[in-house]
Parts: C-alpha cells; structure tokens; sequence
C-alpha cells in the first residue's frame, strides 16, 4: 500500500488545522452556513436531510487492517456505530456532530486518510477494480497510476474549480470491473504491437439526469506520456465546459454537443505542447510508486484445491459462500474473497463498528493486511490461502458477514435514498429491504443466477439504476414515491445503458413487478446458462413489458 511521504503528511495536517478554525467559525456564527458551504465541501462534508454527512476517502478502494479499524473506532466514538460504504468506494458517516468533525479528521489523518477529493468541483476519489493486484486476468496492476493521478489531481490550481465535479476510474484488466465507460475519464490497460503496457483512454462517461456511454478518444497512450495526456483533456474541458447551468456542465455534454472528432483535435493539440515536457512521467518514479503495491511473499500453495460441491454437500450454506464469493487469484491455491454487505432485509453497503472490526482482523491474519471497498458497496480480501476458507468464512458467521450471494440477485445496488439524502426523491433502502426479503432463498437465487439490481431515489444516479440488469429509479409524483424501472443496463466492457420499460410502479407493487421480470426471464430463457442480461438482448422489450403491463 502506498504510505505518506513528508508533503502528504504536512498537507494533510494542515488540511485539518485549516478546517477546524472554519468549523470553529462556523460554530461561534462568524460564518453563515451559505458562507461555509464551500469550505466543507472541499473537506467532504455534506448538509443533508437530518445532520451532516462525511465522506471520508478511500483511494482506489484500497484500505490496511489498521485503517479500517480506525473506521470502526470513528463509526463507535463519533457515530452511530455504523458506516456506509459508497459506489465510488469510500465510506460515509452519516451523523457525526459538526463539532466533532475537526477530531474525526485528526484521527483519520493519523492513518493516512482524508476526506479530501470526495465532494465539490474537482477530481474526485480515483476508482479502480477491487481485484487489482490479485485477478487472474489482470494485464497490470492499476493501482500505481491511480495513486499518481491522485497525487497530480489533489493540489492542481487549474483543476481546482470545475465547472462540476469530475470522476476517473481505471482497470488493469480486460474484463471490466470498474464501470470505465461510465465515467468522465475512464482507462483501460492496453497493449501494444510492441508488447509495451499503456492505456485506452475512453472520456465523455457518465450517469445522471443525462447518462451517456463513453467515448473511445484514444487508443493507446503510454504510461510516460499518460498525465500529459490526462492534463489535455482536462485543459479543454476546463476552457470549454458549461458554468452558466450545471446539468450542462459534465464534459459528456461537451463530447455530445461539440462531437469526439472536435473534442480529440483540441486535446491533441494540447498534448502536442506539453508531450516530453514536466509532466513526463519517468520510469524510475513509476517504479517508486509500484513498489508500495508490490504483491505480497504468496508461499506456494499451487497444489492445495477445495471441492465446492463437496462442501456444499456438508454445509449447503458454506458451499454457497464458496460458490459466489470467491474470486480467481493469479496465484494457484489462493482466492480473493468478497465480503457481502447485503444481507437478508439489510441496508446495502452498510457495516457496524464491530463487523468493521472482524473484518480488520481478518484481513490482517489471513489477507496480508490488506482489503478492498468494491464500487457495489461490499468489502474484499484480496489474498486468502484456500487452506484458509473455512476459517475465514467461521469468522464471518459469528459476525453476521456470511451472505453468499454475491453476483446474485440479492447483492443489489442502493443509495441512501430519501432516508437521508435531501435531493431525493424516493426512499430505496426499504425497497432494497423488500426486495432482498423477497429474493432471499437460495434456491431461487441459483435459479435465477447472475441478475444485477440497482436503485436510485434520484435522477443523480448515485445508486447506477441506468446500468442494473434491472434498475429501479424513485420519482416524484403529486407528492407520492413512484418507481421507474429500467431494462437491459450493463457497466461492464458490453456498456449498456437500461431502457424505462413503461409506466412507474408505487412501492408496495414494485416487489410484485420485479417477480414478474424475473418469472418472464427465466419461462423464455434458451438454458440454465443463459443469463437475464443476455436473455434480454435475444428477446428485447416486448415480452417483459407484456409481463409488467399485459398486451399491446
């Protein structure tokens, strides 16, 4: 993992210092809340339905036993005893007293973390694959150059003030985990006729009230030339981007109105005048930067295998667990292991202080101390012997984290919905609960197999009900909560974005409606094998619709 050097530690303190005099302001009415907005903002706290909220920073998703228990002891002392992992792969306290936002930083920073870069106009948390390192299909690990756009886009003057916030996210692997095509900025390793790694730069992504599917605007780019070329198209997005209305404000509307030809020739002919120049990127500090993620000492376990449908013939629910959670590793007799945060009638991506906890430990003895946040808010430990399963999997038993329904229809996407969030519309986390309540035999999830659920209670998105198999979005209607849903979605390299199927259903009948979705998927399905996502391409519309609304 990567660690401080003296200008992080020095910046982050004085980060801290900073923000306490203007929350002591704030406090003493020196400041008007109007006044302190901007100021917390660049400090990740937000004023929602009922308190603050802060959103604490966790770069690439990746987080040390150490931090996460420094989590658990903010979510413990300073919270309710919980914390809510994001799909941007932070985390969020949800009702931390301003006063005590000063202490909690204090304490962050004396684990290397931040709150920085998680709100307000600029580059926010870079995202990446939460098996990077460790997945069997990696081409390279992402994470370095993850950590140097960090670095590059912290403090940048020019791209402090954006005409709206901007979101990059990166993937070492040709299977897409990361949702690159729905970001502003999204790369993907690359390799060329020479053999040499770069990246696929694909830029124009994006949810929202405005979803679009990014745009290729190059190929390839090597790794030296790689934040010249990031800073091109940050130059021209910061020229050009709408600031007089900030639903036009997103480069993707810029690609869309100006075009990916115009939009390419202006960035390269900003990448012809600073290429070879400071912002090369050396080998030798990519090689620095590589070393803090160097893979962990593996002993050789290559001839150590486990029998899942053996053990499912033991413990049908351990066999499960091992079915869905598990992830290949590049190393034989290793897996990477996915912590599901969703369990049955529970808030997606929420955790307590005390499941933090087990989790910190695990990763430390059995995960080389490390873990991950997966951008569908559930945690993963990246380096589990296979020798090492069952025990890891007991721990999770004792602490309620023992759900082996990832990938499932039960490992949905939600956002924190009307409950908390002052800009929605509708409530998701009860229709999460419902729904997972509904969906909670494991027979019927086998059966049903790979669907993926996602729901949002406003048009921003948070939940990426545009890119769910079947996506859920909660509008307002004449005062009432109505839900939308959404057909045919995918954030993978097969980027999709989901069609409304018809008119929006009220709450208590959209359980009823998902059952008809998934009843249809499975009568016209060709086999077993074929998935709801690849059933809808052959099928299209017109029999899901029949189901929700009767014949045309």
């Amino acid at each position: 993992m990567y660690r401080y050097d003296e200008f992080d530690a020095a910046f982050v303190a004085g980060r801290t210092a900073q923000f306490a005099n203007q929350v002591r302001r704030r406090l003493s009415g020196e400041l008007s809340e109007d006044q302190f907005r901007p100021l917390r903002l660049m400090n990740g706290l937000y004023l929602q339905l009922h308190a603050y909220m802060l959103r604490i920073a966790v770069p690439y998703g990746t987080l040390s036993s150490r931090q996460l228990r420094k989590l658990a002891h903010i979510a413990r002392t300073y919270d309710r005893g919980y914390g809510h992992f994001t799909t941007r792969q932070n985390i969020q306290f949800n009702w931390p007293r301003l006063s005590a936002v000063p202490t909690i930083l204090e304490e962050l920073a004396s684990v290397e973390m931040h709150a920085i870069q998680t709100s307000g106009n600029c580059i926010r948390n870079v995202t990446t694959d939460q098996f990077a390192g460790a997945a069997a299909d990696e081409i390279i690990d992402p994470r370095p150059v993850a950590e140097i756009i960090r670095q590059w886009s912290s403090l940048h003057p020019e791209f402090s003030y954006l005409p709206r916030k901007f979101k990059i996210a990166i993937t070492g692997s040709p299977n897409d985990r990361a949702a690159i095509r729905f970001h502003d900025i999204g790369l993907q390793a690359a390799v060329n006729g020479a053999g040499e790694v770069g990246w696929e730069v694909w830029v124009g992504g994006g949810l929202g009230r405005t979803p679009m599917i990014g745009k290729r605007i190059n190929g390839f780019v090597p790794n030296e030339h790689l934040l010249a070329y990031l800073e091109s198209i940050m130059r021209v997005y910061n020229r050009y981007g709408r600031r007089d209305n900030k639903f036009k404000a997103r480069i993707k509307i810029l690609v869309h109105e100006e075009g990916l030809e115009s939009i390419k020739g202006q960035v390269e002919a900003e990448f012809a005048e600073v290429r070879g120049g400071v912002l090369t990127l050396p080998q030798a500090e990519l090689d620095r930067i590589a070393a803090y993620f160097a893979p962990p000492e593996l002993p050789d376990r290559a001839g150590e295998r486990i029998d899942v449908a053996y053990e499912a013939i033991l413990d049908p629910a351990y066999g499960r667990w091992l079915d869905n959670n598990l992830h290949p590793h590049r190393q034989p007799g290793y897996a990477s292991v996915t912590v599901s945060l969703k369990p049955v009638g529970g808030a997606p991506g929420d955790a307590t202080d005390a499941q933090m906890d087990i989790v910190a430990d695990l990763a430390e003895t059995y995960s080389h101390d490390e873990l991950r946040v997966t951008h569908e808010q559930n945690l993963v430990l990246p380096h589990i012997a296979v020798a090492d399963l069952r025990a890891v999997y007991e721990a999770l038993l004792a602490g309620g984290l023992a759900e082996g329904n990832v990938g499932t229809i039960a490992d949905m996407i939600c956002c924190p919905g009307l409950d908390y969030c002052a800009l929605a519309n509708a409530r998701s986390i009860p229709l999460a609960q419902q729904l997972s309540q509904a969906f909670a035999a494991p027979e019927r999830q086998r059966q049903i197999g790979d669907l993926k659920i996602k729901i949002s209670g406003c048009i921003n998105a948070c939940g990426h009900h545009h890119v769910g198999h079947i996506g859920i979005l909660g509008v307002e209607k004449k005062g009432g909560e109505l839900y939308q849903i959404t057909l045919g979605g995918d954030a993978t390299e097969n980027a999709a974005l989901g069609r409304i199927i018809g008119p929006g259903f009220a709450a208590e009948d959209v359980p009823t409606a998902i059952e008809k979705l998934v009843d249809t998927y499975i009568d016209r399905r060709q086999s077993p094998g074929e998935s709801f996502i690849e059933a809808y391409r052959r099928l299209g519309d017109a029999p899901f619709k029949e189901a929700l609304y009767g014949a045309a």
